[in-house]
């Protein structure tokens, strides 16, 4: 398959502290990566620095290289690669205001202002992101009126409104009850035809479920890289093995 995101040697620090040592690692386009590991095992690093979330924080620094297609994403301007990397946080974070102005600001940013075609975008995320049957009659409600698997469904098609080419999500089921769930897994099985997914969850079997690769981080390291069935049924190291099987973690 096509690498969509090529990671080479990346290292990452907090003043100090390493966070990712030398992680090499290719991830599929249109595709599901799904990334598990313990507590500060560097799972959320990974999508800050594939995402450069941290570029303000004065002691975080890279080293390596991130490539985005052709392109290493230390040449783009931060904004164009958020528009093309969008990010999913584990507590859905909204906008003040309705249902529509959360979908519609981000395009309108980015210049769009025909109003049907705003409408349409919102549509088509809403549908994309399983969640316009529930909410087509209450777009100018506030964005308050939803429950919180709404408001990350509703997060997720706010990305995808953006047009992004990438979805990176951190930990998006946490909290969150077992029809939630299970919507947002739905929509990303649809969603990976069209983009490549990146999940860090603390879920195991989520990532079996959802994954098309599993990589298994612990204390910076990749320590394992595989499909579902190999790294869930035949893991090549015994501290994967462990893990899986709750003997820490």
């Amino acid at each position: 398959m096509k690498t969509k995101i090529a990671i080479e040697k990346l290292s990452y620090f907090y003043g100090d502290h390493q966070v990712l040592k030398e992680i090499d690692l290719n991830i599929e386009a249109n595709a599901t990566l799904a990334v598990i590991g313990p507590a500060a095992s560097g799972k959320t690093t990974l999508l800050h620095a594939i995402n450069r979330l941290n570029d303000e924080l004065d002691d975080a620094r890279m080293q390596g290289r991130i490539v985005l297609d052709d392109t290493d994403t230390k040449t783009l301007e931060p904004t164009q690669l958020r528009k093309r990397i969008g990010m999913i946080f584990a507590n859905p974070v909204v906008l003040p205001g309705s249902i529509y102005f959360n979908l519609a600001y981000g395009p309108r940013v980015w210049g769009i202002r025909n109003r049907r075609k705003l409408s349409d975008l919102v549509e088509w995320s809403l549908r994309r992101a399983i969640l316009w049957d529930e909410v087509q009659d209450r777009l100018s409600d506030p964005v308050s009126s939803l429950s919180g698997g709404q408001q990350q469904r509703l997060c997720i098609a706010r990305t995808l409104a953006n047009e992004p080419e990438v979805i990176l999500m951190d930990e998006p089921c946490s909290g969150l009850d077992p029809i939630s769930t299970a919507k947002i897994e739905e929509a990303m099985r649809e969603l990976k035809k069209d983009y490549t997914i990146v999940i860090v969850t603390n879920n195991t079997k989520q990532a079996a479920r959802t994954g098309d690769r599993v990589a298994f981080f612990l204390g910076g390291e990749l320590i394992e890289y595989g499909s579902p069935e190999q790294v869930f049924t035949a893991p090549k190291d015994r501290r994967t093995d462990d893990y899986i099987r709750g003997r820490f973690g």
